[in-house]
């Protein structure tokens, strides 16, 4: 799976920081220092916040599953607050947020 960074900038030094790590130049920690630094953070969302995301995209919650690659009940368990996402389905949902269904489409 691609990237997310925080702006095209944030890309860029990540890449070099990659190539340096690459060629033994920059040790695993500080990578994993530049990782945190220029990489999409990932926060926790309420339901109402999972549901504002799917409304704002224009897509029912099947639709949403497909996309997140989950069941339309998880979704709806999200949105009702039984259940919370959490690592790639968040992630996922936190990119959705910030780009659109396009980022991930």
């Amino acid at each position: 799976m691609n990237k997310t960074y925080k702006s095209d900038a944030f890309a860029a030094i990540h890449e070099t920081a990659s190539d340096m790590a690459e060629a033994g130049l920059m040790g695993k920690q500080t990578l994993r220092k530049f990782d945190s630094m220029c990489l999409t953070p990932v926060s926790d969302l309420t339901p109402d916040e999972i549901k504002e995301i799917r409304l704002r995209v224009r897509v029912s919650q099947s639709v949403f599953a497909q996309y997140l690659n989950v069941s339309p009940g998880i979704v709806s368990q999200w949105e009702r607050g039984e259940k919370h996402p959490a690592g790639a389905a968040l992630k996922l949902l936190v990119i959705v947020g910030k780009k659109g269904l396009e980022a991930i489409a």
